[in-house]
Protein backbone atom coordinates (compact mmCIF):
# COMPACT_ATOMS: atom_id res chain seq x y z
CA UNK A 1 0.00 0.00 0.00
CA UNK A 2 1.50 3.80 -0.96
CA UNK A 3 0.68 6.81 1.09
CA UNK A 4 0.97 10.28 -0.46
CA UNK A 5 0.76 13.41 1.54
CA UNK A 6 -1.35 15.89 -1.07
CA UNK A 7 -2.80 13.31 -3.26
CA UNK A 8 -4.73 10.71 -1.95
CA UNK A 9 -6.74 9.81 -5.21
CA UNK A 10 -3.61 9.31 -7.78
CA UNK A 11 -4.77 6.84 -10.18
CA UNK A 12 -2.37 3.62 -10.00
CA UNK A 13 0.03 3.13 -12.78
CA UNK A 14 2.40 0.52 -14.20
CA UNK A 15 5.65 0.82 -12.94
CA UNK A 16 7.17 0.50 -16.21
CA UNK A 17 6.07 3.55 -17.06
CA UNK A 18 6.31 5.91 -14.15
CA UNK A 19 8.56 8.63 -14.86
CA UNK A 20 11.99 8.08 -12.88
CA UNK A 21 13.69 11.12 -11.40
CA UNK A 22 17.34 10.63 -9.89
CA UNK A 23 18.71 13.15 -7.35
CA UNK A 24 22.81 13.29 -7.62
CA UNK A 25 25.11 15.45 -6.15
CA UNK A 26 28.12 15.49 -3.68
CA UNK A 27 27.68 14.26 -0.15
CA UNK A 28 26.44 17.40 2.51
CA UNK A 29 24.40 19.28 -0.62
CA UNK A 30 21.06 18.29 1.03
CA UNK A 31 19.56 15.72 -1.83
CA UNK A 32 18.12 13.45 1.18
CA UNK A 33 16.52 16.18 2.69
CA UNK A 34 15.44 17.33 -0.63
CA UNK A 35 14.27 13.56 -1.22
CA UNK A 36 12.07 13.69 1.98
CA UNK A 37 10.44 16.90 1.34
CA UNK A 38 9.39 15.22 -2.17
CA UNK A 39 8.55 11.83 -0.99
CA UNK A 40 7.29 12.44 2.09
CA UNK A 41 5.52 9.32 3.64
CA UNK A 42 6.18 6.57 1.30
CA UNK A 43 10.22 5.89 1.17
CA UNK A 44 11.93 2.08 0.37
CA UNK A 45 16.03 1.82 1.57
CA UNK A 46 17.41 -0.78 -0.43
CA UNK A 47 21.11 -2.05 -0.97
CA UNK A 48 22.05 -1.54 -4.36
CA UNK A 49 23.12 -5.37 -5.76
CA UNK A 50 26.49 -6.51 -4.52
CA UNK A 51 26.93 -3.75 -2.22
CA UNK A 52 26.22 -2.15 1.19
CA UNK A 53 25.38 1.04 -0.22
CA UNK A 54 22.11 2.30 0.44
CA UNK A 55 19.91 4.16 -2.76
CA UNK A 56 16.63 5.61 -1.02
CA UNK A 57 13.36 5.32 -3.64
CA UNK A 58 10.13 6.61 -2.95
CA UNK A 59 7.19 7.98 -4.61
CA UNK A 60 5.43 11.23 -4.75
CA UNK A 61 2.40 12.73 -6.63
CA UNK A 62 2.80 15.66 -9.21
CA UNK A 63 -0.01 17.07 -10.54
CA UNK A 64 -1.87 14.23 -10.11
CA UNK A 65 0.91 11.97 -12.05
CA UNK A 66 3.02 9.36 -10.07
CA UNK A 67 6.68 9.86 -10.32
CA UNK A 68 9.55 7.68 -8.56
CA UNK A 69 12.53 9.80 -7.19
CA UNK A 70 15.52 8.03 -5.75
CA UNK A 71 17.91 9.76 -4.00
CA UNK A 72 21.80 8.34 -4.80
CA UNK A 73 24.82 8.26 -2.37
CA UNK A 74 27.27 11.12 -3.01
CA UNK A 75 29.54 11.60 -6.06
CA UNK A 76 32.36 13.66 -7.11
CA UNK A 77 32.63 12.55 -10.62
CA UNK A 78 31.25 10.47 -13.26
CA UNK A 79 34.51 8.88 -12.50
CA UNK A 80 33.88 6.83 -9.49
CA UNK A 81 36.97 6.22 -6.88
CA UNK A 82 34.71 5.26 -3.75
CA UNK A 83 32.04 2.12 -3.84
CA UNK A 84 29.36 4.85 -3.54
CA UNK A 85 30.30 7.16 -6.76
CA UNK A 86 30.25 3.41 -8.77
CA UNK A 87 26.90 3.06 -7.56
CA UNK A 88 25.63 6.41 -8.60
CA UNK A 89 26.68 5.86 -11.88
CA UNK A 90 25.88 3.08 -12.56
CA UNK A 91 22.29 3.38 -11.29
CA UNK A 92 22.01 6.60 -13.93
CA UNK A 93 23.02 4.12 -16.99
CA UNK A 94 21.16 0.94 -15.67
CA UNK A 95 17.89 2.82 -14.76
CA UNK A 96 15.53 4.07 -17.14
CA UNK A 97 16.51 7.43 -15.26
CA UNK A 98 14.39 10.24 -17.47
CA UNK A 99 15.60 13.41 -15.35
CA UNK A 100 18.66 13.69 -13.34
CA UNK A 101 18.29 16.89 -10.83
CA UNK A 102 21.49 17.61 -10.08
CA UNK A 103 21.74 18.82 -6.14
CA UNK A 104 24.27 21.53 -5.37
CA UNK A 105 25.63 23.45 -2.19
CA UNK A 106 25.05 27.21 -3.21
CA UNK A 107 28.41 28.27 -1.29
CA UNK A 108 30.39 25.70 -3.58
CA UNK A 109 29.17 26.51 -6.47
CA UNK A 110 32.15 26.62 -8.61
CA UNK A 111 33.54 23.37 -7.23
CA UNK A 112 30.39 21.80 -8.26
CA UNK A 113 30.20 22.19 -11.27
CA UNK A 114 32.62 19.82 -13.43
CA UNK A 115 29.86 17.39 -12.20
CA UNK A 116 27.29 18.96 -13.41
CA UNK A 117 28.92 19.52 -17.12
CA UNK A 118 29.80 15.81 -17.12
CA UNK A 119 26.48 15.07 -16.48
CA UNK A 120 24.96 17.41 -19.32
CA UNK A 121 27.75 15.55 -21.64
CA UNK A 122 25.77 12.29 -20.98
CA UNK A 123 22.88 13.36 -22.79
CA UNK A 124 20.39 13.07 -20.05
CA UNK A 125 18.17 15.66 -18.80
CA UNK A 126 19.69 17.42 -16.49
CA UNK A 127 17.96 20.28 -13.77
CA UNK A 128 20.41 21.85 -11.69
CA UNK A 129 19.44 22.81 -8.18
CA UNK A 130 20.92 25.29 -6.50
CA UNK A 131 20.32 24.20 -2.59
CA UNK A 132 20.95 26.20 0.57
CA UNK A 133 20.56 29.67 -0.24
CA UNK A 134 20.10 30.71 3.02
CA UNK A 135 23.49 30.08 4.03
CA UNK A 136 24.97 31.53 0.68
CA UNK A 137 23.14 34.84 1.46
CA UNK A 138 24.59 34.82 4.56
CA UNK A 139 27.43 34.84 3.52
CA UNK A 140 26.69 37.68 1.25
CA UNK A 141 26.99 35.54 -1.90
CA UNK A 142 24.61 36.25 -5.25
CA UNK A 143 24.04 33.44 -7.96
CA UNK A 144 22.32 34.65 -11.28
CA UNK A 145 20.64 32.05 -11.98
CA UNK A 146 19.24 33.14 -14.97
CA UNK A 147 22.87 33.43 -16.40
CA UNK A 148 23.67 30.65 -15.17
CA UNK A 149 20.90 28.85 -16.71
CA UNK A 150 21.86 30.40 -20.03
CA UNK A 151 25.50 29.44 -20.31
CA UNK A 152 24.77 25.50 -19.11
CA UNK A 153 21.41 25.59 -21.35
CA UNK A 154 19.33 23.12 -18.24
CA UNK A 155 16.81 24.76 -16.16
CA UNK A 156 18.11 26.20 -12.74
CA UNK A 157 16.04 26.34 -9.40
CA UNK A 158 17.30 28.16 -6.38
CA UNK A 159 16.35 26.58 -3.15
CA UNK A 160 16.66 26.07 0.61
CA UNK A 161 15.20 22.56 0.91
CA UNK A 162 15.25 22.68 4.82
CA UNK A 163 13.25 25.16 4.97
CA UNK A 164 10.79 24.61 2.51
CA UNK A 165 11.90 27.41 0.17
CA UNK A 166 11.96 26.79 -3.63
CA UNK A 167 10.40 23.28 -3.56
CA UNK A 168 7.28 25.21 -5.24
CA UNK A 169 9.44 25.96 -8.02
CA UNK A 170 11.28 22.81 -8.19
CA UNK A 171 7.83 21.16 -8.57
CA UNK A 172 6.72 23.19 -11.38
CA UNK A 173 10.38 22.73 -12.89
CA UNK A 174 9.58 18.80 -12.64
CA UNK A 175 6.23 19.31 -13.93
CA UNK A 176 7.37 20.58 -17.18
CA UNK A 177 9.16 17.79 -18.18
CA UNK A 178 6.34 15.43 -17.49
CA UNK A 179 3.95 17.67 -18.92
CA UNK A 180 5.83 17.64 -22.17
CA UNK A 181 6.35 14.40 -22.37
CA UNK A 182 10.35 14.62 -21.64
CA UNK A 183 9.84 12.03 -19.15
CA UNK A 184 8.43 9.59 -21.81
CA UNK A 185 12.01 9.20 -23.51
CA UNK A 186 14.29 6.65 -22.14
CA UNK A 187 17.92 7.55 -22.61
Amino acid sequence: MKWFRNDQSLPPQDSKKIPAIALVGMPNVGKSVLFNALTSTYVTVSNYPGTTVEVSRGEMGLNGSLVRVIDTPGMYSLLPITEEEKVSRDLLFSEAINLVIHVVDAKNLGRMLPLTFQLIETGLPVLLAINMMDEAKQLGLQIKREHLQMELGVPVVTMAAALNLGLTELRERMWDYVNSNCLSRTY
